[in-house]
């Protein structure tokens, strides 16, 4: 994998195991004659959750190859190692 693509992957990983908003846009329109016109745009901004398994994927690419240990801890214990890798790297500057 080129080396682009593995960052875009490792970014979207991160972004799917700390969790993220996105806006959600609904336009509504009508047909006036030739033209269609906007009439309704409702914006509804949700928030996506972490996610556990992008978390357990994440630990596992970070932890070079070591990761024996991971596949028998809980999710309870993922989570809370997880906390702590991106507090981590949010003291680091990496997160915003």
């Amino acid at each position: 994998m080129e080396d682009k693509e593995s960052e875009k992957l490792a970014k979207s990983l991160l972004k799917k195991a700390m969790g993220y908003t996105v806006d959600e846009v609904v336009e509504e329109y009508v047909s006036d004659e030739n033209e269609m016109k906007l009439v309704k745009k409702k914006v509804t901004t949700k928030h996506i959750p972490p996610d556990i398994n992008a978390a357990r994927a994440l630990l596992e690419k970070c932890l070079d190859n070591d990761m024996d240990h991971l596949r028998d801890l809980s999710d309870a214990e993922l989570d809370e190692l997880r906390n702590k890798v991106l507090e981590e790297i949010k003291l680091k500057g990496g997160v915003k």
